[in-house]
């Protein structure tokens, strides 16, 4: 759940890639359902009706060289109708480890899920009817790691490719003058090594010498982000479970990018897709730069194999910088996993070290609205309760941007009954150039908090429900912008017979925008799905 780049590739090749399993399991589960949708305004009284035709597939794989999970679901939504349009909507996640030789693993993840576009219009939390303001995105990485140790020293390398693609959003309703440009797509790469040595094998301390390049090209205005990071790190144990730690490293850190085109009334051109055309002509504008030493020391605590808890202070990005983690396996199927982050950063590069966070196998809920991964997902084991991703959803930034905040999740199984909690703070600086062409974001903050709870109960072997609560708000320092408070609850009820199983659902949501009249919405679903 580490949130900076440089930190997270380095501990991912420390750690037991794939995990031995005593009995290998496969599973493939593709499915086809037919679904039923009523959505009512309860502010206007309007009611609207739509058909769902979807496919999807859950799969698990589990043996001494893989490990991995996917789940993805294609939803075709077919309007009785033309007061609701007719849409697909596309949700998944996967994430895996294949264990290629000793030593080297390979990982990759990728993501499909909706999620808000700007931060000053509505914020869309159940799927259904007419929705506006949002995207779909699509966001996948892949690359190898290694470990090996030579003699006292561990040494460890890897390489990550990414991609970003953010489809245009459906209707505009931010009600605002000055909207922001459109993300398009961004490829990304990450190197990183490390060597060290553990305490008490050549010197009394542990010492550890990192390095890192991180660069990502962003089609929209030819954005570009690239950065060159140093790092040497110290631990010093002073009790059998406490040891305190320290670190100073440089790093160079530039983003940049060109301007729109701008009309004669100065605003910006933009395509047939509603982004911005790039003036070939303009000068490549510094958005963010930082070139220079930070540091930071603290405190390592782990009394036992199953908790650990890591926190620093530091100074870096200019001012005082807060970082942390703490996990605790309470048993083989509950555990709770916080994080505190600070890191300079761009949509693109977020989405993909949150990708890399979460667990290879994960709760898959079945969420009739269209809702699932773009919140918190939620792992099956003590050892990896899952991570959240409401930070990098909260909005679609273009620009560059500081992210600092802290989450916790908790994900547990007893019996029949699964549930998992999942609270939040994010935070964004954003950065863009001061002096170019349609620019509306520079030096502007933006603030999320977040919470989430699901609760599952089987009734017996082929019945039972499932809950999902969520509550957000969400404020910004734009032009137009206000404090929006969004929330909801579903409740579902399942029952099989055989290959064939039948859901029926109700959804109550409703978000709060500024001094605006709150809107409410209700939802209903019959549905049936045949799995193969």
């Amino acid at each position: 759940m580490i949130r900076s780049a440089f930190v997270i590739l380095p501990a991912l090749v420390l750690a037991n890639p794939v995990d031995a399993q005593d009995a290998p399991r496969v599973v493939v589960a593709p499915y086809v359902e037919l679904s039923q949708v009523v959505t009512a305004d309860l502010n206007s009284g309007d009611v609207l009706t739509y058909s769902s035709v979807a496919a999807g597939i859950d799969a698990s794989v589990s043996t001494r060289r893989a490990n991995g999970q996917v789940s993805y679901r294609y939803e075709r939504r077919i309007a009785w109708d033309d007061r609701i349009g007719d849409s697909d909507v596309h949700s998944g996640l996967a994430r895996g480890q294949y264990l290629l030789a000793r030593g080297l693993t390979l990982d990759g993840g990728a993501i499909a899920a909706r999620a808000r576009n700007d931060i000053r219009g509505d914020a869309p939390g159940i799927l259904a009817g007419n929705v506006g303001n949002t995207s779909q995105i699509y966001g996948a990485y892949v690359g190898p790691s290694y470990t090996t140790q030579l003699g006292a020293f561990g040494l460890n390398a890897a390489y990550q490719l990414g991609y970003t693609k953010v489809e245009t959003p459906t209707f505009d309703t931010t009600g605002t003058g000055r909207r922001l440009d459109y993300y398009d797509d961004s490829w990304g790469h990450l190197a990183a090594a490390s060597i060290g040595i553990a305490p008490g094998t050549v010197l009394p301390i542990g010492v550890t010498l990192s390095g890192a390049y991180s660069r990502e090209t962003a089609s929209q205005l030819k954005q570009r982000y690239e950065g060159w990071y140093g790092r040497a790190d110290t631990l010093l144990p002073v009790s059998y479970t406490v040891a305190l730690t320290a670190g100073v490293g440089y790093e160079k850190i530039e983003a940049s990018q060109r301007d729109p085109q701008v009309d004669a009334t100065g605003a910006p051109v933009v395509d047939g897709n509603g982004r911005f055309v790039t003036d070939p002509a303009s000068p490549r504008r510094i958005a963010y730069r930082t070139d220079g030493v930070y540091y930071d020391a603290g405190v390592a605590w782990r009394p036992n194999h199953r908790t650990e808890v890591r926190g620093a202070v530091g100074r870096r990005y200019g001012s005082t910088s807060y970082t942390g983690s703490a996990t605790w396996q309470a048993s083989q199927s509950t555990g709770v996993g916080i994080v505190v982050y600070d890191t300079v950063t761009t949509f693109g590069r977020q989405l993909r070290t949150g990708l890399t966070a979460l667990p290879t196998s994960f709760q898959v809920r079945r969420d009739p609205f269209g809702q699932n991964f773009n919140g918190c997902t939620f792992g099956t084991s003590g050892s990896a309760p899952g991570g959240c991703l409401n930070d990098v959803f909260q909005s679609i930034s273009t620009a560059s941007y500081r992210a600092r905040g802290l989450e916790g999740v908790l994900s547990s199984q007893r019996g029949r009954s699964t549930y998992g909690v999942g609270i939040g703070y994010a935070n964004r600086r954003l950065y863009a150039p001061a002096n170019g062409s349609g620019i509306v974001v520079t030096g502007l903050e933006d603030e999320n908090y977040f919470g989430q709870l699901f609760f599952t109960r089987a009734l017996s072997r082929v019945s039972g429900f499932d809950t999902n609560v969520f509550l957000t708000y969400t404020d910004t320092e734009l032009q137009d912008g206000d404090g929006t408070w969004s929330g909801g609850a579903t409740a579902s009820y399942y029952h099989g017979f055989g290959r064939l199983s039948t859901t029926a659902s109700l959804g109550l949501y409703a978000f709060k925008v500024g001094d605006f009249e709150t809107n409410w919405s209700a939802q209903a679903l019959l549905g049936a799905r045949y799995t193969f």
